[in-house]
């Protein structure tokens, strides 16, 4: 990517690891730790600390004076220093709000907005698909008895059947079609009006990433694809999906929408997409803003 690219939503973190330190006894001795930092959390909504006029990621542990919490997860470290992510029950979010220094915030916005530093921003997205992750899976799929946190917050266990449950993520594909000079954008109802995008859709079990880019672009718009490539991925939280960033060259441009997927899709040249992305379309239409790995493949296409 050129250096004048705006980032990528979520996908800078500025966190070491650790992974080797998952044991049982590692959360414990760093969240002992006078010099650790957390991710805070009201059920899955971040809490960030304000200081004056900036506002970060990440609290110093004594915000956790007080507070009985649903979830704590070991993250790694930061400039040599123990990172949590730490959940209250999401009933505690206006008691929490009302502490100094201490703001809710919707997560999309904080990327879209850039009100954290950009390398915190990934951090907080790894410490809400781990902390909604234990919020959802608090029963074995197994046999249905209770589970309970272990390896730091990055499994649990279920002692009645001893199943080992591990977090999750999602594939997603989202793929720009491209026919000669021009590429394939959609849109769903849902959407803004006159925001077109890239296809996308979840990865299928037993599915290549070149296939789930053919097999979504025929479901949805009609077109057959040929030759795929490989462009950028992104770390989506919501709850815990991998976007899959591809380029597909299509076969042919008749399109055969699918209207239970789609409001609409269109073929755009490369000169429509540039006004697209400079808010100067004769009629309105745009593209998604940064945050977005569409955002960026449309930008690939331009470049």
């Amino acid at each position: 990517m050129p250096d004048t690219t705006p980032p990528l939503g979520f996908a800078t973190n500025g966190l070491v690891r650790h992974t080797s330190e998952h044991g049982d006894a590692a959360l414990a001795r760093h969240a002992g730790d006078p010099r650790a930092l957390t991710a805070l959390f009201a059920g899955d909504t971040p809490l960030l600390r304000r200081d004056g006029d900036a506002l970060g990621a990440l609290h110093p542990q004594p915000v956790l004076d007080g507070i009985a919490t649903t979830v704590q997860v070991y993250l790694g470290t930061l400039d040599g220093r123990p990172v949590l992510a730490t959940a209250a029950p999401a009933d505690a979010l206006d008691a929490l709000a009302a502490r100094p220094g201490v703001e809710p915030h919707d997560l999309r916005g904080l990327a879209t907005r850039g009100l954290v530093p950009e390398r915190e921003i990934g951090l907080l997205a790894q410490a809400r698909s781990l902390v909604s992750w234990h919020l959802r899976h608090g029963f074995c799929a197994n046999c249905g008895a209770p589970t309970r946190q272990s390896a730091s917050g990055y499994r649990r266990d279920c002692d009645a059947c001893g199943a080992q449950h591990f977090p999750r993520t999602d594939p997603v594909v989202i793929m720009l079609i491209t026919r000669g000079d021009r590429c394939l954008l959609g849109r769903q109802a849902r959407f803004p009006t006159g925001n077109y995008s890239c296809l996308a859709g979840f990865i299928e079990p037993g599915e290549t990433v070149e296939d789930a880019v053919r097999r979504e672009t025929f479901e949805e718009a009609g077109v057959r694809v040929g030759a795929v490539s490989y462009a950028l991925s992104q770390p989506w939280p919501f709850p815990s999906s991998l976007m899959l960033g591809c380029v597909g060259e299509a076969l042919c441009d008749a399109l055969t929408i699918d209207h239970a997927e789609l409001e609409d899709a269109r073929w755009f040249s490369r000169d429509e997409v540039r006004l697209m992305l400079a808010d100067a379309h004769p009629e309105a239409l745009r593209v998604p803003p940064p945050v977005a790995i569409a955002h960026h493949l449309v930008r690939l296409f331009v470049a």
